[in-house]
C-alpha cells in the first residue's frame, strides 16, 4: 500500500479507514491474579487514540486501575466478501474523565443518527460513566484474505 506522500506503508491495510467500521474490538487486561481478562467493547478511533466506555461498575476499570498495560484486537472475518483483516495494538490505557460528545458519537456509530431509537440504556448514562483512553505503542496489522484465494 502506496501513502499519500507516495512512500510504502508499513501496514498491508488502511488501519483508519479499517477502524472507522463499527466493528467489536476484544480488550486484554490483567485480572488481580495476574491473568488476562477479554473483554468486547464498542469503540471510538479518533487521531491514534482508540476510546471506549466504561464505569466504576466494570472490573475492567479496577483492572487498569492497577494495571494500565492493554491489548485490543479488532478483525472481521466476512465470508461473503472474503476479508480476513486483523489489528492488534498493545499499550497502556486509562481511564478518563466522562465526555458526552464523544460518547454520543461513538454510539452514533453502532446504534445510528436518531438517538430517540436508540434503546434507553443508551440514552442515559450512568452517573459514575467514564471514559477509557487508549493509545497503542505497537501495532499489527495482518491481511489474511490474501492467503485465502
Amino acid at each position: 500500500m502506496t501513502t499519500p506522500s507516495g512512500a510504502q506503508s508499513p501496514h498491508p491495510c488502511d488501519v483508519d479507514a479499517f477502524l472507522q467500521r463499527p466493528l467489536v474490538a476484544r480488550v486484554v487486561t490483567i485480572n488481580s491474579v495476574g491473568a488476562p481478562t477479554v473483554r468486547p467493547v464498542w469503540f471510538l478511533w479518533e487521531r491514534g487514540v482508540l476510546w471506549w466506555i466504561t464505569g466504576s461498575y466494570a472490573v475492567m476499570a479496577k483492572h487498569l486501575k492497577r494495571d494500565p498495560r492493554t491489548c485490543v484486537v479488532v478483525d472481521t472475518c466476512d465470508l461473503e466478501r472474503m476479508e480476513f483483516l486483523q489489528v492488534t495494538m498493545h499499550g497502556r490505557a486509562g481511564m478518563a474523565p466522562f465526555d458526552p460528545v464523544l460518547a454520543r458519537r461513538k454510539l452514533r456509530r453502532y446504534l445510528g443518527d436518531d438517538e430517540t431509537a436508540w434503546h434507553p440504556d443508551f440514552r442515559h448514562y450512568a452517573d459514575d460513566a467514564r471514559l477509557v483512553r487508549f493509545t497503542p505503542d505497537r501495532t499489527v496489522v495482518q491481511d489474511l484474505s490474501r492467503t485465502m484465494g
